[in-house]
């Protein structure tokens, strides 16, 4: 039994229509769905990733409006890496981010988005597949080909993590370092060492979830409750099912399935046009269309 790689990654932001901006435009990722948080309806939950949102390209974010910014310190993850063909798609964004300010080093260009949240571009040597979304303004050879890796803090940084190892099917490389060979696609995850403790806010990355297939759901759950962990029961999040765990070193994961996708609800063809509910809150819609501030997703307008 094995994960088939890394379904998606979870932020905070204060701020949806900056977010809508920066990912989905100055970035080039598709916005695949606008909802909101199943346990707090009152917040956008906005999902960015290729052109079908598929497990290894997404981001996704919670607003809310105006949040503090957060500072990533001890048990969480602090660097979100995102991958690229070459150098010379290194070079395209250099001058498409020429706006924020970036460090490049052969093989990466680093910066941060608005909220602070650091980020990496780099020449990944993983050999996944690209998934890609497109943009009028991105040529297809340097668009962003999915997520590399995420590095974290952790107080025993340097030691091992056998919970990583020996529950979750990771390679340790050594050095906090630590390589996920999917099914389908690999994934790198690092640790740290911290320099303060961790304080949720816009810029924080709220878990990280991983992709199993559908079968193997309930084993996971099983798995990680025969270990001793502490695991939720599956919460059914209408696109996927998923369980959630915190590992030793502080950082939230989630194990996700790979059904039945971001299509379930709407057209392919108009992915996060329009808001789509939770089954649970579509009895909210007209409260909520009325109080949420209007988040315009930048493909539309293009």
């Amino acid at each position: 039994m094995k994960f088939t790689g890394l379904h998606h990654i979870t932020m905070i932001t204060g701020d949806a229509q900056e977010n809508a901006r920066f990912y989905g435009d100055l970035l080039g990722l598709r916005l695949v769905k606008k909802t909101v948080n199943f346990d707090q309806p009152q917040a956008y939950h906005l999902y960015f990733g290729d052109e079908t949102g598929a497990p290894g390209s997404i981001l996704t974010w919670f607003e809310f409006p105006g949040a503090a910014k957060g500072r990533a310190g001890a048990g969480s993850i602090h660097t979100l890496q995102l991958a690229v063909a070459d150098e010379a798609a290194l070079d395209f964004w250099e001058q498409r981010l020429a706006g924020s300010e970036t460090t490049r080093e052969p093989g990466v260009l680093r910066f941060a988005d608005y909220d602070g949240l650091k980020l990496e571009l780099l020449i990944s040597d993983l050999g996944n597949a690209p998934l890609t979304a497109a943009h009028p303004e991105i040529p297809s050879e340097y668009a962003i080909q999915g997520l590399h890796g995420a590095r974290a803090y952790a107080v025993f940084h340097g030691v091992e993590d056998s919970i990583l190892t020996e529950l979750l099917g990771f390679t340790y490389e050594g050095d906090g370092e630590y390589l996920l060979s999917g099914s389908d696609r690999r994934f790198r995850f690092a640790y740290d060492a911290p320099t303060y403790n961790d304080q949720q806010g816009a810029g924080s990355v709220h878990h990280i979830a991983w992709a199993s297939i559908d079968e193997d759901h309930l084993k996971w759950q099983e798995r990680i409750q025969n270990a001793g962990g502490l695991v939720t029961d599956v919460r059914d999040r209408d696109y996927f099912k998923s369980i959630y765990f915190r590992i030793p070193s502080g950082v939230l994961f989630e194990i996700a399935t790979l059904s039945p996708g971001f299509a379930v609800d709407e057209d392919a063809e108009h992915l996060g046009e329009a808001l789509r509910l939770p089954k649970q809150h579509e009895h909210l819609r007209a409260e909520l269309e009325a109080t949420l501030r209007p988040v315009e997703n930048p493909r539309v307008l293009a």
